[in-house]
């Protein structure tokens, strides 16, 4: 391609004097002369810039990261399915990892939830009672209220304390050792509230010597295990502590 410049028509073969085609090649200028003879046409071309332009380069260093990739992923020839177990594996490890974490961070929140339902310190602190066991003389029951609920204290005989140590666990319906419900064989100290449906017993009372609930007719020995009747469970025992042989801290 080229820019005719000059007078006449050359594609008609018109004489002229002189012409001169500027043609474009590579993003350069080429100049052109034609020159007008009787016999033939002679072109002379000047060149003012290389002809040829490198559209490849082939000095450019790919990079590799074979380094950064698995073992049994590293040949790119190899079909997907040979490394499938593999792949699978890792993807099973990563989402058992993440259930994992999230459990656990869920798990604090609630627990840090729940944490902020519960009452403080300083009413815990008031929840407390201190009694005083001199107060309560042998083979007596005496009821305070804790916590909204009847609390029995009773001071015990020996004949009573033998009594229930003799007794069969296997007749029990919530078999427990009277030693493990005590801390002091001749003190009991119980929650007031028969375990089937929440009324309180009465002390000294039932078959066995110990509590007997009107409601439904539930019959505890003086360790305050169930004997008789439709209570499922043993009279609860509190958390308590002796802070001295005549005073004891409940709660």
């Amino acid at each position: 391609f080229g820019i005719w410049k000059g007078q006449g028509n050359p594609d008609r073969g018109a004489a002229v004097s002189a012409c001169r085609i500027q043609l474009v090649a590579g993003g350069q200028w080429f100049s052109v002369k034609r020159q007008q003879s009787p016999a033939r046409c002679y072109c002379g071309c000047s060149l003012t810039a290389p002809a040829t332009v490198r559209c490849v380069h082939n000095d450019v260093t790919v990079p590799d990261f074979s380094a950064y990739r698995r073992q049994d992923v590293l040949d790119a020839t190899a079909s997907s399915q040979s490394s499938s177990e593999a792949r699978k594996g890792f993807s099973y490890l990563l989402t058992a990892t993440t259930c994992v974490t999230a459990a656990y961070a869920a798990k604090n929140a609630v627990t840090q939830f729940i944490s902020s339902l519960s009452a403080s310190a300083d009413v815990l602190a008031l929840s407390k009672i201190e009694i005083k066991l001199s107060d309560i003389p042998e083979g007596k029951n005496m009821a305070f209220k804790w916590r909204g609920k009847p609390l029995f204290v009773r001071h015990r005989t020996q004949a009573e304390i033998n009594q229930e140590a003799e007794v069969d666990l296997s007749q029990l319906r919530d078999p427990q050792h009277d030693l493990d419900r005590v801390k002091k064989p001749e003190w009991v100290i119980l929650i007031g509230v028969c375990t089937h449906l929440g009324c309180v017993p009465i002390a000294n009372s039932g078959d066995f010597g110990g509590y007997y609930c009107p409601c439904h007719g539930s019959h505890y020995d003086a360790s305050g295990r169930i004997r008789k009747g439709p209570a499922p469970l043993n009279l609860e025992v509190p958390t308590y502590q002796f802070i001295s042989d005549d005073v004891v801290v409940v709660g």
